[in-house]
């Protein structure tokens, strides 16, 4: 698995240049270039804050904003490395063929050009806290989303993976994770708080969502503004589990990448 990883590593200006090419071809004339990604996350975060900003904030809008905003781009990110990252084989069969390359540099190809569309809408998400909290100083709690940011990427990266094998030999998976989305999309606190579950007996669906946990990773720091010994002190306990579940995610990627990677070209 080091091998492989340090064939990734050797391959990483070829993989850069595949994500500036996705990225060409995507926004190729459009006039917001870029910019276009962050479309989608803002135009439902400002349905989420007219509609659900009285039910399910509390009374400050721009708050809510930032709350929304922050869980759609993060939710998005892990959604589309899964979903799309199982189709990586697929899509680039093409290159597969033709070059000895490690098969999981085109699953990072899918995650690498989505975190940027994700890095983007948080950027928004910073600004919205700045002016919420009313305080510049609220922008020290964006360092601390970071370690949760990577091990997010490291995760979506496992799964992508896992998910673009299976997805060769099944080719339903990518279907099937379609829809476990769509589910996973309203058992997450995304529009609305944790706390409404917890009231209602139902915080174990929180408890056993992995997407959540990423969340309060990346969200929590982000929306807490200023650190303080309590918060920091709460990063640090939602950190373990998140570290742990990424270490299994990544521990099963490498045995899949193990047993299958001699294989799977006969299926595609």
């Amino acid at each position: 698995m080091f091998r492989h990883l340090a064939a990734v590593w050797t391959a990483r200006y070829f993989l850069f240049a595949l994500v500036r090419l996705d990225l060409r071809l995507r926004y190729r004339r459009s006039v917001l270039g870029v910019g276009w990604s962050l479309l989608h996350p803002v135009a439902m975060t400002a349905v989420f804050t007219v509609v659900f900003s009285q039910l399910f904030g509390d009374g400050n809008p721009v708050g809510y904003a930032a709350y929304a905003l922050s869980g759609l781009a993060v939710w998005a990110f892990l959604r589309d490395s899964a979903t799309i990252g199982s189709k990586a084989f697929a899509q680039n069969e093409s290159y597969i063929r033709q070059s000895p390359m490690p098969y999981t540099i085109y699953t990072l190809r899918t995650v690498l050009g989505h975190l940027i569309h994700a890095c983007l809408a948080l950027c928004v998400v910073a600004v919205l806290v700045a002016v919420w909290k009313g305080d510049p100083a609220a922008l020290l709690g964006v360092p601390l989303a970071l370690p949760g940011l990577l091990l997010a990427v490291l995760a979506a990266w496992a799964v992508a993976t896992i998910g673009a094998f299976v997805n060769a030999f099944f080719h339903d998976t990518s279907h099937l994770l379609e829809v476990m989305a769509q589910i996973g999309f309203f058992l997450t606190p995304i529009m609305y708080r944790r706390n409404l579950l917890d009231d209602r007996g139902l915080s174990w669906l929180v408890d056993i969502n992995p997407a959540h946990l990423f969340l309060s990773v990346i969200r929590d720091p982000l929306l807490a503004g200023a650190p303080t010994a309590a918060s920091l002190s709460a990063w640090g306990a939602a950190l373990v589990p998140v570290a742990a579940l990424t270490a299994a995610l990544l521990a099963l990627a490498a045995g899949v990448v193990a047993w299958l990677h001699k294989k799977v070209i006969f299926h595609l």
